[in-house]
């Protein structure tokens, strides 16, 4: 099941005020590191609504475990009935994480990538960039990762793909090959600065999903050509866009939404020169929508 067009919808649908989405709940932990987000709303023209309960436990691995876990309660907008459980161990919100980012690129990446840059070596690291193979015929990627372990373990499932993979563990020498550029990471500092990115590059920040979460320099985003956010007012609160509005560098009113590009009311990629980012904090419109579209399917079979 493709859900690109379903996503997309809800993103436009979100921009034009037809979607209840509430402010992110939110439990951070420190020992070990983790973090769980609750994210739920619902469409006007729809007889759902939906909340969402999605983990991330950084440390996983090491006990033989996936680091992201979840599930989507599915109920009825017209009596409150629990219509489905999904129990999707995640599995949904990495889907509808990857195609928000194939979305972005769909709009905002340069018409020749020449190369393809991760940051990070996890479950987004590899989804992000197989969802790309619809938006661009390019096959080769720069991977970043802390541990020569985790690089090589993603050469060889991204190998496998079919990529061309080089691994890396100097952020510069994957912004220096590479003009499409995903960050993937649950990093606290950033991993890139401004005078590392060439023109023409498209950056899509999808793993600062937390306040103390950041990959990008703030900079960056009072420099670049344009800023992108999923939802301007979750983006005011966390993400990218919050650091450096924080900071001074940037207003809101200077931001776009993804949903306004998608429904045309505002401009996406206009030169092949621009640099451009796009702020995904991950919108409970993408749960609703993927969500909907599964247990429509369910119920039909």
């Amino acid at each position: 099941m493709s859900f690109i067009e379903t996503i997309e919808d809800g993103f436009g649908a979100y921009s034009r005020g037809e979607v209840i989405v509430p402010p992110v709940g939110e439990l951070t932990f420190t020992d070990p590191p983790g973090d769980t987000h609750i994210k739920y709303g619902y469409a006007r023209e729809d007889d759902f609504y939906v909340i969402k309960i999605a983990s991330g436990f950084y440390e996983n691995p090491k006990h033989g475990l996936p680091s992201n876990s979840g599930l989507m309660l599915v109920f009825s907008k017209n009596t409150g009935e629990l219509l489905s459980i999904l129990l999707d161990e995640g599995y949904l919100t990495d889907v509808r994480t990857a195609v928000a980012g194939q979305i972005a690129a769909k709009y905002l990446a340069p018409a020749e990538v020449d190369g393809i840059g991760i940051f990070g070596t996890g479950i987004q690291a590899k989804m992000q960039v197989q969802y790309l193979k619809e938006i661009t015929p390019c096959r080769d990627l720069i991977a970043w990762g802390r541990s020569e372990n985790s690089r090589q373990q993603y050469k060889e499932t991204m190998t496998g793909l079919g990529f061309n993979v080089t691994t890396t563990d100097d952020p510069a020498e994957v912004t220096a090959h590479c003009n499409l550029l995903v960050t993937a990471t649950p990093s606290e500092s950033p991993l890139i600065k401004m005078d590392m990115i060439r023109p023409g590059t498209h950056i899509t920040a999808m793993g600062s999903d937390s306040p103390n979460k950041q990959e990008l320099d703030e900079k960056i985003l009072g420099q670049c050509d344009l800023v992108v956010a999923d939802s301007i007012s979750q983006c005011l609160e966390r993400g990218e866009i919050s650091k450096a509005i924080k900071a001074g560098i940037i207003t809101s009113d200077t931001l776009t939404e993804l949903g306004q590009i998608i429904n045309g009311s505002a401009p996406g990629r206009t030169s092949e020169e621009l640099i451009t980012v796009a702020d995904l904090t991950g919108v409970a419109v993408q749960d609703i929508k993927i969500s909907d579209a599964v247990y429509r399917e369910l119920i039909t079979k």
